[in-house]
C-alpha cells in the first residue's frame, strides 16, 4: 500500500520494488535474483546480450508472439533499462557525448522472483535531505544556438525534425532514492517508479509509452506538442499547425518503426493528436499499433524502436547524427527506456521527465522537438517548463 509523502504525493513503503510497469500485486513480494549491466567498454551487441540474459533466466523473449504462462517457481519478470546512447548503438548510429552520470550503465536488467514467505515491511527513519541549485550544462544562448543549428540542417534538407535536449545537475546530501521515488506520484506519470544499482539510481515520472507488447500486439504512444495546462493553452495546442505537423512526422516515423516488426498490413493509427494533461502541461499523444510478425524477439524489438522517435527526430538516423553534433552532454538516463518484461508481457516507458543520481549529484534532462517553424526562445522556455515539476518534487 502506498503512503502519502510531501505535497500529497504517494510513496511506496521502504523495500517495495517500484519499477515502472511491474505487476502491482507482486511489488511487495519481489526479490532480486540476478542482474546484468552493460557499458560500451564491455563490447558486444547490447540488444542480443539482453535477450540472451533473460532467456537464461526462463523468460521467453526470443519470440514475443508466443503465449507464455507464469510459473510460480520461476521469475516474476525483469526490470529493463536502456539508455538513449545504448539505443543509438543498437540502431548503428553515433551515441553522442559522454554520459554525465559516470556510474550509470547504459543497459540494466534486473530479474525478480517472489519471496517465500513475503518479507515484512522494512522500517527506516527519514534522513536529512538537501538539494542545491540546479546548474544547466549550457546557457540559454547555447541552447538557442543548437535550435538554430537544427533549423539550418532542416533548411539544407538533411532532416525534417530533431529533438534537442539539455542537461542540468545539482549537488545533494542524503539518500536520493526516496526523493526519486516521489516522482512516481506526479499526475500523469504512467511510468512512475525507480531502479537503482551500485552507485546509481533512476527516478521516472514519464507519461509516454515507448513500446508495449501483449499477446503479440505491439503499441507505441508518441507524445509531441506541449502547452501550459490552461483553457487557452489547450485551444492553442489544438490550433497549432506547427505542433500538429511536428506530431504527424513522429507518428509516421513510429509507423515505419513498427512496420519493421509487423505482419504486413497490420500497422494502424488508433488515435491521433489526443490532448492530455501532465502536471501543469497539455501534451498531444497518439496511439500506433500492429500485430507482430512471427518470431520477433526482444533484440529485434529494441533495435527497431530505440531510441524513441519522439526524442530523436526524422529521419531517425540523420537526427541521431545531428544530436551527437549539437548536444555537449550525454543524455544519460533521459530519453531512453525503462519498464518491465514478464511472461507474455512487455511494457517500456520512454524516460522523459526522468532524473538520475550518482554519488553526489542529481541529474535531469529536458528538451523538445525542433522544426523549421521553431522559435529558439520558445524552445528554451518549453524545456524549462518540462523540467520544473521534476526539480520541485526532488527538492521536497
Amino acid at each position: 500500500m502506498r503512503s502519502m509523502g510531501p505535497y500529497g504525493v504517494e510513496t511506496l513503503p521502504p523495500g517495495v520494488v517500484d519499477v515502472p510497469a511491474a505487476p502491482a500485486a507482486c511489488r511487495a513480494a519481489l526479490v532480486e535474483r540476478d542482474r546484468f549491466e552493460w557499458r560500451p567498454a564491455d563490447g558486444g551487441d547490447p540488444a542480443a546480450l539482453t535477450e540472451e540474459f533473460l532467456l537464461g533466466h526462463g523468460l521467453a523473449v526470443d519470440d514475443l508472439t508466443r503465449p507464455a504462462g507464469h510459473d510460480p517457481a520461476g521469475p516474476c519478470g525483469a526490470a529493463l533499462y536502456v539508455s538513449a546512447a545504448a539505443g543509438a548503438a543498437m540502431a548503428g548510429a553515433p551515441s553522442g557525448a559522454a554520459n554525465p552520470v559516470a556510474t550509470l550503465p547504459e543497459v540494466a536488467v534486473v530479474v525478480y522472483g517472489h519471496a517465500r514467505p513475503p518479507r515484512p515491511p522494512r522500517r527506516t527513519e527519514p534522513g536529512r535531505w538537501w538539494v542545491g541549485p540546479w546548474r544547466d550544462s549550457w546557457t540559454p544562448g547555447e541552447h538557442a544556438d543548437a535550435v538554430q543549428a537544427v533549423r539550418a540542417a532542416i533548411g539544407r534538407g538533411d532532416v525534417y525534425q530533431v529533438n534537442v535536449v539539455g542537461h542540468a545537475a545539482a549537488d545533494y546530501t542524503g539518500d536520493p532514492r526516496p526523493a526519486l521515488a516521489r516522482l512516481a506520484g506526479l499526475p500523469g506519470a504512467r511510468y512512475g517508479g525507480t531502479l537503482h544499482g551500485a552507485g546509481w539510481a533512476i527516478g521516472c515520472a514519464s507519461p509516454e509509452t515507448l513500446v508495449e507488447v501483449t499477446a503479440g500486439r505491439v503499441v507505441t504512444r508518441p507524445i509531441k506538442g506541449t502547452r501550459p495546462a490552461t483553457d487557452a493553452g489547450r485551444r492553442e495546442l489544438l490550433a497549432s499547425a506547427k505542433e500538429r505537423a511536428e506530431h504527424i512526422m513522429i507518428v509516421d516515423l513510429e509507423r515505419n518503426d513498427l512496420a519493421r516488426l509487423a505482419r504486413t498490413g497490420s500497422v494502424r493509427v488508433d488515435e491521433l493528436f489526443a490532448v492530455r494533461r501532465w502536471c501543469d502541461l497539455w501534451q498531444a499523444e497518439s496511439t500506433v499499433s500492429a500485430q507482430l510478425a512471427d518470431g520477433i524477439g526482444l533484440a529485434a524489438l529494441l533495435r527497431a524502436v530505440c531510441p524513441g522517435g519522439s526524442v530523436t527526430g526524422a529521419p531517425k538516423r540523420a537526427a541521431l547524427e545531428l544530436i551527437a553534433a549539437v548536444e555537449p552532454v550525454g543524455r544519460g538516463a533521459g530519453m531512453g527506456a525503462l519498464g518491465w518484461v514478464g511472461p507474455g508481457r512487455l511494457d517500456l516507458g520512454l524516460t522523459i521527465r526522468t532524473a538520475a543520481a550518482d554519488g553526489d549529484r542529481l541529474h535531469g534532462w529536458a528538451g523538445g522537438g525542433i522544426t523549421w517553424d521553431s522559435d529558439p526562445a520558445a524552445e528554451v522556455a518549453e524545456a524549462a517548463a518540462k523540467a520544473a515539476p521534476v526539480r520541485a518534487l526532488l527538492a521536497g
